[in-house]
């Protein structure tokens, strides 16, 4: 794949007229965190009838799980759980892209609430399970959010964390506090990683992932934090006091244990991140452009200064770069392939650094307009700067890739 098909063009293009007519107008009301994005994102969904087909691609998914007596590893029908199978793959990918050049922060809501959350519980849940949490998050109509960070842990999320779920009688207690949490002030559903007080050393405890809901006894959800960028991507703490969860609540580990799960959404969240980097640097690069062919300085237009003109060359060239990333990664997902934690972790690493160079090089190229919010690449390189500590920072995606090429 080297460039979007005439269908691709057509998609982008009907998403981008319900950006233009739904989310620019009210960006302020986003970016200041006044507006939740979730009214927003359902409008999309329904827009775009990816609720109905989301419904229908999960009941087919059910109805064979069932058949085959309901049995999942983890793997089966990994592309209908992730969202991005086959032939919709660009579907998928084009929204993405779209959104981030205007509101990359919805982008992130309704990544952890498909991607994470419903993601897990696909991946890991029985039928029954699956029925019950993940189709309303599949279809948008309800929050999910996916919590593994702890204010102590931060990158260390497994061996570092201390919320636990100790077994008592038919259930579980649990008790912990996360942060960071994506939706987490406004979540109906969580996807809660915690470790199993069984009275080992805290690092060789078990990784148990549960499903809770809003309201539930012990269960406080915090107001959204406020933060440096992706205002339109509301993010909390959540704080468990014995909260009791039963049996019906617990995923199952699978063969490789809570871990492997986690690792999995990791490889799902990183290799989306080239999508949203790709719209921050689309949208950067058209701006500065506009910019360069009408600001005038000393009589010329500020593009025809040699400096101005390596700005948007190396823009250009990340665009390129990226682009290819993305096309790699729809290739892939209609080949029937996942990339493996290195693959993404690559991807995002470059990626997320390109899309923040990039949109530090448009705010100096726009000066002292470009530091104003009324110029938009202002918010733009608020929102890429969390590319690079999301979903692991830089720092850990080195040590990823590092460690896969040792091992080889």
């Amino acid at each position: 794949m080297i460039e979007w098909s005439d269908e691709d063009l057509m998609i982008r293009d009907a998403v981008r007229g319900w950006i233009d007519a739904e989310v620019r107008p009210n960006l302020d009301a986003l970016d200041s965190g006044e507006l939740p994005p979730y009214d927003l994102l359902r409008s999309l969904y329904k827009t775009f009838g990816m609720d109905e087909m989301a419904r229908s691609s999960f009941h087919a998914r059910i109805a064979k799980e069932r058949e085959g007596g309901g049995k999942t590893d983890g793997k089966a029908g990994k592309k209908d759980a992730d969202g991005a199978g086959g032939g919709n793959a660009t579907m998928t990918m084009l929204p993405i892209i779209e959104l981030c050049k205007v509101a990359p922060g919805m982008v992130s809501a309704m990544g952890v609430g498909l991607g994470l959350a419903a993601g897990t519980i696909m991946k890991r849940g029985t039928p029954e399970q699956k029925e019950r949490w993940a189709l309303p998050l599949l279809t948008m109509e309800k929050v999910g959010a996916w919590a593994i960070t702890e204010p102590n842990s931060g990158s260390d999320a497994f061996g570092g964390m201390q919320a636990t779920a100790k077994k008592v009688g038919d259930e579980y207690v649990i008790n912990g506090g996360k942060t960071f949490i994506t939706n987490g002030p406004y979540a109906d559903t969580i996807v809660f990683y915690c470790k199993l007080d069984d009275g080992r050393d805290p690092r060789d405890r078990e990784i148990l992932t549960f499903v809770l809901d809003r309201g539930m006894e012990g269960l406080e959800q915090s107001r959204p934090l406020r933060k440096m960028g992706l205002h339109s991507s509301p993010t909390g703490e959540l704080f468990l006091t014995d909260v009791r969860a039963g049996a019906d609540r617990l995923l199952s580990s699978g063969s490789q244990g809570g871990k492997e799960s986690a690792r999995q959404n990791f490889v799902t969240e990183r290799a989306g991140v080239a999508a949203m980097a790709l719209g921050v640097i689309e949208e950067c690069l058209k701006l500065s452009v506009e910019y360069a062919r009408t600001r005038e300085l000393w009589g010329r237009r500020i593009g025809d200064f040699q400096l101005i003109q390596l700005k948007l060359a190396k823009m250009e060239v990340a665009r390129l770069n990226v682009q290819n990333l993305v096309f790699r990664h729809i290739e892939m997902q209609r080949a029937g392939r996942a990339p493996t934690l290195a693959e993404a972790s690559a991807m995002k690493l470059y990626a997320a650094q390109a899309a923040s160079e990039v949109a530090q090089e448009a705010v100096q190229l726009f000066g002292g307009n470009g530091y104003m919010s009324e110029y938009r690449v202002e918010q733009l390189a608020r929102d890429a700067k969390s590319f690079q500590i999301y979903a692991g920072t830089d720092e850990i995606q080195v040590t990823h890739i590092a460690r896969d090429l040792l091992s080889r």
